[in-house]
C-alpha cells in the first residue's frame, strides 16, 4: 500500500488560509515569527501553532538564533508536493491524449484497435 502520509500532511497544512498566507510570505524569503505575525490579529502563540503544523508537514523549517526564531520554506517538502502533483498530471494528460486519439479515429470512421481501448482502461 502506498504511503500518502507526507502528502496528506502537506494538504492539511495548506487547508487553512492563515497557513497559506504564512507560506506565501515565506516563499519570498525567510522571516522571524514576529514578522510573520504582524499581518494577523492573533497571538504569537496562535501563529506558533500554525508554524508547528507547517513545520511538521515538512513545508517549512525553523531555526532559533539567540531569541529570534526564523522560518523558511523547506525545498525538500515543497518538492515532494510538486512531484506528487506532476505525477498525477502526467497520468491525466496521457489518458486525455489517448482519448483524443480514440475520438480522432472514430471521426475518421477507422476501426479502433482493442489494444488502445485496453490501454485507456488499464491506466
Amino acid at each position: 500500500m502506498l504511503d500518502y502520509q507526507p502528502i496528506d500532511s502537506c494538504f492539511k497544512a495548506l487547508a487553512d488560509s492563515t497557513r497559506v498566507a504564512i507560506f506565501e510570505r515565506l516563499s519570498r524569503g525567510p522571516a522571524s515569527v514576529s514578522d510573520l505575525a504582524k499581518p494577523f490579529s492573533m497571538s504569537l502563540t496562535a501563529i506558533g501553532q500554525h508554524l508547528t503544523i507547517l513545520e511538521n508537514s515538512g513545508l517549512i523549517r525553523t531555526r532559533k538564533i539567540g531569541r529570534v526564531r526564523t522560518c523558511s520554506v523547506d525545498a525538500a517538502g515543497l518538492s515532494r508536493l510538486t512531484d506528487w502533483v506532476a505525477e498525477r498530471r502526467s497520468l491525466v494528460e496521457r489518458r486525455l491524449d489517448r482519448l483524443g486519439q480514440l475520438l480522432a479515429a472514430e471521426d475518421e470512421d477507422r476501426p479502433i484497435s482493442l489494444i488502445n481501448k485496453g490501454e485507456i482502461a488499464n491506466e
